[in-house]
C-alpha cells in the first residue's frame, strides 16, 4: 500500500510533531508500507531515512500544495498536522493525525494570501509580512474549521486530545480514533550514566523555550527555594525567544551557577543529557489555545531509565504511570513544584530505572501502526473525490 505522509513538521527540525512524523514513517516501512514523505525544504538538507522517499516540496500554501498532491496518486494520504485537514474536502482516502495545538490554534498558515504577489505591492514585502501572517492565521483557522468535518478518519495522540477535538468540532464525533504515540527504539539502548556519590542530583528539562505553558520559569523559582537545602544541577535543553529571560531569572534567583541552558542540541546529544539525568522535569499548564496533547518527551526519558515530574493535566496524565515512571503535581504552581522536588531531592521518593523502561515499552510505534492499519484499509477502498 502506498502511503503519502504530509508532514510540514519533519526532521531535521526538532519537536514533538517532528518526532511523531519521523517515527511513524519508520514504523510504516517496517510493516511493509510504501512511504513517501512530503515536507518542506530544510536548509540543513533532508534526513536520510532508509526505504522512505522524502520529497521536500511542500510550500505551506494550499493552492500550490493542492497541485503537488494531485500529481502523486496514493492509496492513503496521511497528514500529520491539522492545517492540512483541507485535503479531506478534496479527497476521501485521507487520515489526519491531530495533536492539540494544531487544531486549537493552527500555526501552519496554509491560507496566507501572499499580499506581496499583488501588482505593485512587492516593493513593500517586508512591511506586509506581519500583516500577511495575521491574515493567514485567521484564514487558516477558518479553513481548519470547515475542513475537519470532511476528514474520514481523525487520529488523536491521547484520549484527552480526542475529547478536546470533539468538543471543538462536534461533527467529528464517530470518526476519531485514539492512536497514541510511541517512543523510538534507539532510546531503549541508551546506557545511563550513574551519578557519583559526591555529585549533586541532576535535573533536566527538554522543550522549546517559546511556550510559556512549559513553566520553566516556575521550575527555576521552585529550585531557588531549595538552593540552601539540597545540592542539584538543572539543565535546560532547547531554544526559543524565552531563553534570555529565563537565563536572567536564574541569575536573579541566585542559582545561575547551578543552571545550564544548552540551546538546541542534536538527537545524540539529547540522549547523552538524558543518560546523565536523575529526573526529567516538565510540568506544563493548560491554556485555551495550547496544551500538552500527550508528551513524547516523557516516554523518551522513561526509555532511558529516567523518571519524570509532570503536571496531572491534559495528555501528560496518560503518559506517566504515577509511582512507576514518575510523579505528578496537581497544578504546576511554584509551591507544588518546590514540594515535589524537595521530596525527590531528599530521597523520600525513589524510582526503579527498569520499571521506567518497562513503562515506556508499552508505547512503541509498531502498536501505533497496528491501530492505523484498519483505518488505512478502510479509506484506501474509498474512491477519490471527483
Amino acid at each position: 500500500m502506498k502511503v503519502g505522509l504530509i508532514s510540514p513538521e519533519f526532521p531535521p527540525d526538532i519537536g514533538g510533531v517532528e518526532t511523531y512524523s519521523f517515527e511513524l514513517a519508520r514504523a510504516l516501512v517496517r510493516h511493509g508500507y510504501d512511504v513517501t514523505v512530503f515536507t518542506i525544504p530544510h536548509v540543513e538538507g533532508e534526513v536520510n531515512l532508509p526505504s522512505v522517499r522524502i520529497l521536500p516540496q511542500l510550500t505551506l500554501r494550499r493552492r500550490l500544495d493542492r497541485y503537488l498532491l494531485e500529481q502523486t496518486p496514493m492509496d492513503v494520504w496521511h497528514a500529520t498536522n491539522a492545517a492540512y485537514a483541507w485535503i479531506g474536502m478534496e479527497l476521501k482516502n485521507v487520515v489526519v493525525s491531530v495533536h492539540g495545538n494544531d487544531f486549537l490554534r493552527p500555526y501552519v498558515n496554509v491560507e496566507r494570501p501572499d499580499l506581496q504577489r499583488l501588482p505593485g505591492l512587492w516593493r513593500f514585502a517586508a512591511r506586509l509580512d506581519g500583516l500577511d501572517k495575521r491574515i493567514g492565521r485567521v484564514l487558516t483557522t477558518r479553513l481548519v474549521t470547515r475542513a475537519m468535518p470532511h476528514v474520514p478518519k481523525l487520529v488523536t495522540n491521547s484520549r484527552y486530545t480526542e475529547s478536546m477535538l470533539v468538543d471543538k468540532f462536534p461533527a467529528c464525533a464517530g470518526r476519531t480514533y485514539v492512536g497514541l504515540v510511541g517512543v523510538g527504539d534507539d532510546f531503549f539502548y541508551v546506557t545511563p550514566i550513574p551519578r557519583k556519590q559526591d555529585e549533586p542530583a541532576r535535573l533536566l528539562t527538554v522543550c522549546r523555550l517559546s511556550e510559556p505553558r512549559k513553566n520553566v520559569g516556575r521550575v527555576l523559582q521552585a529550585l531557588a527555594r531549595l538552593k540552601d537545602k539540597h545540592r542539584f544541577s538543572y539543565s535546560v535543553v532547547g531554544e526559543g525567544e524565552l531563553r534570555p529571560g529565563l537565563e536572567a531569572l536564574a541569575q536573579q534567583l541566585g542559582i545561575g551557577d547551578r543552571v545550564t541552558f544548552t540551546g538546541r542540541v542534536s538527537n545524540s546529544a539529547m540522549k547523552c543529557w538524558l543518560a546523565s539525568s536523575d529526573l526529567f522535569v516538565l510540568a506544563s499548564s493548560i491554556l485555551p489555545t495550547s496544551h500538552e496533547g500527550f508528551g513524547i518527551a516523557y516516554l523518551e526519558a522513561n526509555a532511558c531509565g529516567v523518571p519524570v515530574l509532570a503536571a496531572r493535566l491534559a495528555g501528560a496524565a496518560e503518559a506517566v504511570s504515577e509511582g512507576v515512571s514518575g510523579m505528578f503535581v496537581e497544578q504546576p504552581t511554584v509551591d507544588a513544584l518546590s514540594e515535589a522536588l524537595d521530596h525527590f531531592l531528599a530521597g523520600d521518593i525513589w524510582f526503579d530505572s527498569n520499571a521506567c523502561r518497562q513503562h515506556a515499552k508499552g508505547f512503541i510505534w509498531d502498536r501505533v501502526v497496528d491501530r492505523l492499519a484498519p483505518l488505512y484499509n478502510e479509506v484506501s477502498r474509498i474512491s477519490p473525490a471527483p
